[in-house]
């Protein structure tokens, strides 16, 4: 009964978590209306641009057959590594799953980011189940999704720093060292540095949510049985994990594999609509679309990625209809090529569930607040 009045309010009103889901609610539709004002002016632009994309449309339909393959592979490649880089996180949590089905998750992740709104939040959940139903503990599903997120942040820092190392060094070669170019340069330095420290020292940052979650918790007037409280301790087990110097490299390179290899997607696509890659500007145009497109506005970046991407690469000397074919390749496998795989995996995934349902027990059911 204590359970249904904090529920419900009580006689005197709504709740405060009944407040924070209307909020929530008002914050997504928001962020909904500025997805599709940014789609809406994605297709203005474009519909100027009518005769670039006829003229794009046409080196597509004339793709190198080979040169497709090549960006089908890579692709492939990087998601099997994002594969290999959660089996190797789970084992160091100490859970073993097997690298096929978490390839065949990847697969169905890449779906769910590419066109669920509400993203990470819905993906990471998403992971968190199947890990759950795999064997792995709430802890270790919880750190295995905390420390992939960090390894792939200080992955796409050290892509994203390398790419203006080498967007400055042609530059220079071409016109002289840039001020502004070296201030950039230092400021990427300390962003990986920092993201490493976050990674080395993941047990601050652990302490850092759990005290949030604490108070969290005393704002709202929780029991100590309630949703916070379970949360703080997973957030305590998860600090328990340790993660030697050796694995965090480990975690690291994969992590960073998996950017190269979706970045080497891109390179083949320029392969494949028969143009030349612009190496002064590529590596830092895929940065920067990367954590463009890693906005939480539209899924999958859809019309952000594209834009940046084009944009970045005609500053750097590409041609427009070249650079915008490329772009368009490079995003049917990348983006329309994994939503179709991808949702296909997503049912392969809930039909696996069906026929063999394993202890997700009721510890899975506390984490998300459903237990008894």
């Amino acid at each position: 009964m204590a359970d249904d009045l904090a529920a419900t309010g009580g006689p005197g009103g709504p709740s405060r978590s009944a407040r924070t889901v209307a909020g929530r609610t008002v914050g997504e539709l928001l962020r909904y209306v500025l997805g599709i004002a940014i789609g809406v002016i994605v297709l203005v632009l474009l519909v100027g641009r009518r005769g670039e994309l006829v003229a794009a449309a046409r080196q597509i339909s004339d793709a190198n057959p080979g040169w497709v393959a090549a960006a089908i592979g890579a692709e492939s490649l990087s998601l099997l590594a994002y594969a290999r880089l959660q089996q190797r996180v789970l084992h160091y949590s100490g859970a073993i799953v097997p690298l096929p089905g978490l390839f065949l998750l990847t697969l169905a992740n890449d779906a769910v980011n590419c066109t669920v709104p509400g993203e990470p939040a819905v993906s990471s959940a998403y992971r968190y189940r199947y890990y759950r139903r795999r064997g792995a503990s709430a802890a270790s599903a919880g750190w295995t999704i905390f420390t992939i997120l960090i390894a792939q942040a200080v992955g796409m820092s050290a892509v994203l720093l390398v790419g203006v190392v080498v967007a400055l060094v042609a530059s220079a070669a071409a016109s002289g060292a840039s001020p502004a170019g070296i201030g950039v340069t230092v400021v990427g330095l300390l962003i990986v540095l920092a993201a490493g420290a976050v990674l080395v020292r993941r047990d601050l940052v652990l302490r850092i949510m759990s005290a949030a979650t604490r108070g969290l918790q005393r704002r709202a007037g929780r029991r100590p049985r309630g949703l916070l409280a379970r949360i703080e301790a997973t957030l305590v087990r998860m600090r328990e994990i340790p993660l030697s110097p050796r694995a965090t490299v480990d975690v690291v390179v994969l992590a960073t594999a998996s950017w190269l290899f979706d970045f080497l997607c891109l390179v083949c696509s320029f392969g494949a609509v028969h143009t030349t890659v612009p190496w002064r500007g590529v590596l830092l145009a895929y940065g920067a679309s990367v954590v463009a497109g890693s906005l939480p506005i539209v899924p999958g970046g859809l019309g952000i990625i594209e834009g940046s991407l084009a944009v970045v690469l005609v500053a750097y000397g590409a041609g427009r209809v070249p650079a915008v074919a490329a772009v368009l390749a490079f995003r049917i496998v990348n983006y329309w090529l994994a939503i179709a795989v991808g949702w296909a995996s997503v049912g392969l995934v809930a039909l696996q569930w069906r026929r063999r349902p394993t202890g997700a027990s009721a510890a899975d059911a506390d984490i998300v607040g459903l237990g008894p």
